[in-house]
Order: C-alpha cells, then sequence, then structure tokens
C-alpha cells in the first residue's frame, strides 16, 4: 500500500461522505416535508388516539388470555363465575375463548405451513429445500408466534390472537385434522372463520370474521385475505382500523450466530417510496407516526418473514430486541400494524411471503424486497455492479451445477480481465515513477529543509510536467477499482447462493471456514474463538502484494513518515476482520491477490523498462507546451503587472 493507495482511499472515502451530503435534504425539502405532514396530522389524529387506546390496552388482555387458554377442551359445567368473567370480558367473543387448539398443514412444492384453531393463526412454517446451520428442518414460524387483532367490540377491547376459530375447505366445516398439497400452477385455499355468540345459540352461523389462505404450488408467496361477513353490530362502529399484533422471536439459522444477528432486523417500504429498515447493530425502535406503508418484514441474514398489504397499512410501530445468551434464536421482532377499516369494508386484501432472500425471487414480485439484501443500495456503482455483473455469473454458471468455488474463481478471473487495461496503466505509472526515482532524490538533497517545502514540491511537479509522468495515474485505476472491492465485500455475506456450499476445506461458503477451534470456551478479543484458514491466507498474500508493491513503486526511502508500518499495519487488520466473515469473501480476496501477482509479471515482461527510462530523459528535453489555462493565466499576471508600472 503505498502513498497513491493511501490517497486512494482518503479520496474514496471522501465521494461517499460527499454522496451522503448530496443526498441529505435541503432545509426547504425538511420544511416542505412537515409541511406535508401538518397538513394530515389533524385527519389521523383521531386515529392515532385509537392506537395508543389499543396498545395500551393490549398487553394486559394479551396476558390475561394466556393465562386462561388450554391445549383441550374446557368442561362444559365450568363454573358461572367463569362464563361471567368471559362475557364480561369479551362480550359477543366469549364462547369463542375456549377451544382445542387443533393444527391443520397446507403444503406446496417449496414450504409446509401449520394454521392453529387458536387465533386461526400460521404458527409453523418451513422451508423444504433449506435446512439450518446444524442439518435441521429451516422454520421460520414456530409456534411462539403471535398474530392477532385488536379491536373493539361494544367497548369491549378484543385480540383474535387466543380466540378459537374452525377450520372450512370450500365452505365446507373441516372435521379433525386435515392436511392440504399442492403442486405446480395449481393452487388451494384454506379459511378460518371467527364467529361471535348468538342470543339464541352458541355461534351466529351468518356472522364471522373470516382468514382465507391461498397457496399457489410453486410459489413462497401466500395469499391472506380478511373477510368481515356481517359483522356491523359487533365491531364498534367508530373504528377507524384494526391493530394487528405480529410478536416473534426469530430463529437462529446460522453458523455464526454473531454475523446472522448483525444482519437481522425489521424492513418496511413506504407507500409508493423507498425501503428503509431498523438499525442492526444495536435494539433500535421507531413509530412511523403518519406515515402509509406497503410491507414489513422481519428479515434475518438468508431468509425473510414479510405482510404485504394489498393498498397500505397505517402508522405502524415497529422493535427488534437482541436476545441476550448463545442459544437458538436471535433476536425478538415486534410489529403494531394499523389496517384501515370502517363498516362499510367487507374484506382486506394482504399477501405474506416465506422465503429465501435472493434476489431473482424477491424481483420477481415487483415489491422492492429485493431492497432488504445488502447490495450497496447506498452507492449505485456498487449496486450495478452487484446486480449487473456478480449475481448474472453466478446465476448462469450456478444453473449448470457448478461448485461456486469455482464460480468465484471464474467471476475473479473475468473482473481481472476487465480490469486488466487498468492494471497495465497502474504498473505503467508505477515504472514511470521508478524511472524518476533518482531524479527525486536530487531534489530532496537540494531542499533539505523544511521551509523549502514548497520549492521542493514545486520542481518535483516541473520535473513531473517535463518527463510527461502524471503522479495521479495510478491513483485513479484504484479509484476505479475501489466500487468492485467494496461491492464484493456487501455481497458475499448475503449471498444465499454461497449458504451451505461446500469448497475445499469449507463446508459453507457463507459462514467462516474454522481449521481450528479454541478449547475450553478461549475468545481472542476482536478475533474469536476460531482460525480460519482463508483468512489467513489471505492475510498472508496481502502483507506479499504490500511488500511488491513497496518495492515496485521504489519509494520505500521518499514515503511520508509512518507510512511503511501504516502500509503493513492495514492487511494485518484484515485477520480480525475477516475471521469471523464469509469464507467465500476470504477466498475472493485471495483469489484477486494471486491474479495480481500473475498480472503484475505478465505487465513487467511486456515493458522495456530501459526504454521507457530513455523516453521519460528524452521527454525531460523537449520545451513543455503550455496548457491554454495556463496561457491565460500568464497573460493576466502580465496585464496587472503592465497596469501595475503605469
Amino acid at each position: 500500500m503505498n502513498r497513491n493507495t493511501v490517497i486512494g482511499l482518503v479520496l474514496i472515502f471522501a465521494i461517499f461522505i460527499g454522496y451522503s451530503l448530496w443526498m441529505t435534504p435541503s432545509k426547504k425539502e425538511l420544511e416542505a416535508q412537515k409541511r406535508h405532514a401538518d397538513s394530515i396530522a389533524y385527519v389521523n389524529r383521531v386515529k392515532q388516539d385509537s392506537v395508543i387506546r389499543v396498545q395500551a390496552v393490549s398487553k394486559v388482555m394479551d396476558n390475561s388470555h394466556k393465562e386462561s387458554q388450554t391445549t383441550q377442551e374446557k368442561p362444559v359445567d365450568s363454573t358461572l363465575a367463569s362464563l361471567s368473567k368471559l362475557k364480561e370480558q369479551l362480550g359477543a367473543f366469549a364462547g369463542s375463548a375456549t377451544g382445542v387448539n387443533k393444527h391443520y398443514t397446507i403444503e406446496n412444492d417449496l414450504m409446509k405451513i401449520r394454521v392453529s384453531a387458536e387465533g386461526g393463526k400460521i404458527d409453523y412454517v418451513e422451508l423444504k429445500n433449506y435446512k439450518s446451520w446444524d442439518k435441521h428442518p429451516l422454520v421460520l414460524f414456530n409456534d411462539s408466534v403471535n398474530f392477532g387483532y385488536t379491536f373493539f367490540s361494544n367497548n369491549r377491547l378484543i385480540n383474535t390472537n387466543h380466540l378459537y376459530f374452525k377450520p372450512f375447505v370450500k365452505n365446507k366445516p373441516v372435521e379433525g385434522t386435515t392436511q392440504l398439497k399442492v403442486s405446480g400452477k395449481d393452487s388451494v385455499q384454506f379459511t378460518m372463520r371467527l364467529y361471535p355468540d348468538a342470543d339464541d345459540s352458541l355461534h351466529s352461523p351468518d356472522k364471522y370474521i373470516e382468514y382465507t389462505y391461498t397457496l399457489r404450488g410453486n410459489d413462497y408467496m401466500l395469499g391472506y385475505r380478511v373477510n368481515f361477513v356481517s359483522m356491523t353490530g359487533i365491531i364498534d362502529p367508530n373504528t377507524k382500523y384494526l391493530v394487528l399484533n405480529w410478536d416473534e422471536n426469530l430463529n437462529r439459522q446460522e453458523k455464526s450466530l454473531d454475523m446472522e444477528r448483525r444482519n437481522t432486523t425489521v424492513y418496511y417500504k413506504y407507500f409508493e417510496d423507498k425501503v428503509d429498515n431498523l438499525k442492526e447493530s444495536k435494539d433500535d425502535e421507531k413509530m412511523l407516526k403518519n406515515e402509509r406503508i406497503k410491507w414489513i418484514s422481519f428479515n434475518q441474514q438468508f431468509f425473510s418473514s414479510t405482510i404485504i398489504a394489498d393498498n397500505f397499512f397505517s402508522e405502524p410501530r415497529v422493535k427488534v430486541t437482541t436476545l441476550a445468551g448463545n442459544g437458538n434464536h436471535l433476536k425478538s421482532m415486534s410489529a403494531e400494524i394499523g389496517i384501515p377499516f370502517t363498516p362499510e369494508i367487507q374484506s382486506v386484501g394482504m399477501a405474506l411471503y416465506f422465503g429465501p432472500n435472493k434476489f431473482r425471487t424477491l424481483k420477481s414480485y415487483h415489491l422492492d424486497l429485493e431492497r432488504q439484501i445488502p447490495l450497496g443500495w447506498g452507492f449505485f456503482l456498487m449496486a450495478w455492479i452487484n446486480i449487473y455483473a456478480v449475481i448474472p455469473v453466478f446465476n448462469f454458471f450456478g444453473n449448470f451445477g457448478w461448485n461456486y468455488g469455482i464460480i468465484i474463481l471464474i467471476l475473479t478471473i473475468l473482473l481481472k480481465t476487465v480490469l486488466f487495461p487498468i492494471a497495465f496503466k497502474t504498473y505503467k505509472s508505477s515504472a514511470k515513477m521508478r524511472a524518476l526515482k533518482p531524479d527525486i532524490e536530487e531534489i530532496t538533497k537540494r531542499y533539505p529543509k523544511k521551509e523549502d517545502a514548497m520549492k521542493k514540491q514545486s520542481a518535483t511537479m516541473e520535473l513531473y510536467k517535463k518527463a510527461g509522468v502524471n503522479p495521479m495515474a495510478g491513483c485513479i485505476p484504484l479509484l476505479l477499482q475501489m466500487p468492485i472491492l467494496f461491492a464484493m465485500f456487501r455481497f458475499f455475506p448475503s449471498s444465499i447462493e454461497l449458504r451451505q456450499q461446500a469448497f475445499l476445506w469449507a463446508k459453507d461458503l457463507s459462514s467462516y471456514d474454522a481449521i481450528w477451534t479454541f478449547p475450553n470456551g478461549f475468545r481472542i478479543p476482536a478475533y474469536g474463538d476460531h482460525v480460519s484458514l482463508f483468512a489467513l491466507l489471505m492475510t498472508i498474500s496481502s502483507i506479499f502484494y504490500t511488500r511488491i508493491n513497496d518495492q515496485m513503486m521504489g519509494s520505500t526511502q521518499t514515503q511520508m513518515p509512518g507510512m511503511k508500518t501504516m502500509m503493513y499495519l492495514m492487511p494485518a487488520m484484515f485477520l480480525f476482520w475477516f475471521n469471523d466473515y464469509s469464507s467465500g469473501l476470504s477466498y475472493y480476496y485471495l483469489l484477486a491477490n494471486l491474479l495480481t501477482f500473475a498480472q503484475i509479471y505478465i505487465i513487467r515482461a511486456t515493458i522495456d523498462e530501459d526504454k521507457l527510462h530513455a523516453q521519460i530523459q528524452e521527454n525531460k528535453k523537449k520545451a513543455v507546451k503550455k496548457s491554454g489555462f495556463q496561457k491565460r493565466l500568464e497573460n493576466m499576471a502580465k496585464q496587472r503587472g503592465y497596469a501595475g508600472k503605469k
């Protein structure tokens, strides 16, 4: 890492900072946004007050229902006091507070879904084509999930999460348990109904809340519709919207618990606007006041569970909390989602996505779901490189069933081939700088004092100009390569294509390749409890590259104080940064370094440095042609001087 490399790094970070500042809204834009928010605040105030009321009471109701829930049918001769208490708490829904929690399974080619009688909700989702890191079935949803609607009925707060629903298929009630399977282009519908009590019977058959699940044979997207049939007078007439309470502890799926936690959070898309997310690095909570949201997703490193509105959701509150310990859970997620509702509404359409964070799959739904994959969206060049170069290469060769270690090798060769002209120009610039090293040392001897620094710099620049050498020529190519390096850094840890793909000694290219784990739980701070061989080899190759680059530049004695130490310190830090990262990423950087060594020797064999040195010496003898800008500056200076003499 020479001076040009350091300058390049500084410049690339300056570009990122400048881009961030450029994207920051101006004061006028912020004021316009505030005026827009204020203009709809009055409309939403009544609704917001209702939300706060619902949220404040729903937790109390949830705890009350947990105490009373049971997995067996309660006896008919329950005490009158108990029945009276249920009637007082739940009103028209008291008859649905007890029941047997049966389960019903619907299954397609890709996933197995279990629906619970309690809450009428999905309480188990298994992805059939994937396994967890310990080779168990990959379960996105489990029976600990809370997924229910909260609303007021005759001034009573009702939460559907612990009420018992009745199953139907094709409008016919289902007896016992059932299992529905669908494949290919076919689809199946399964319905759960929640009945309020009637005055003369246990349930009123013509009034109910209905969840309809529609599953297609080869799709991760599940149709989900909530129908309200003759519920006028049951749900309070001044209800502006229902609140969907979705709480879940996400299961651990990957080998590296720390890495998966760093890539797990809540994502959401504003209605007809951008995608945003809560912080991944720490616990976070956000109330999206006065906002309309298209979808909300509980996103893990490689999988996500997403609820999508046909229209929009209103003012959700989302929260993520890291769960302590090294168990089988990552983080606790929660979302309180407003569902717009009026008594005239008969049906609310939604969809549920349970599946992999695979770019092509998520992109096919045209909902910006692919924005959950960290491809470097903050800087367009990184996103373009991943979308239009890296992912197509992975998909093309992956369709042939090739090992992804070989595909990464092919990708590296292709990128290095494309960048070869830049590498050639960089090496040629280095050769020119080496040819000028004796002249630069002569200038250094001529101006040894610190107060002559400006004279030294002026003489050096004059030398470069006469010799026809651009000292920044080696820096510009580096800047062009930096987006690729950063793009790879974002892509590999999030590429589901690499998940559980073995290569050489690495059992999973998406995780670290531990060749040795420290005994007795020993852990080195900032390094970890294991040794990753690809990370170690990549670090060694980076140190060799730094050494070769230093010799090639011939800058050992002319570099800035402390530069040499920094040159070797940076590669050494890679060992700590990448030890817990994707082994596929370390493998890519290792290949990139090895191919760079090969390019250096090929280019060195094709460039006659003696001839290049002679050409530079000839250039120094020629008169330097002044640029038009320089001529204009000199003319202005002469005019000022002439005017001054008058």
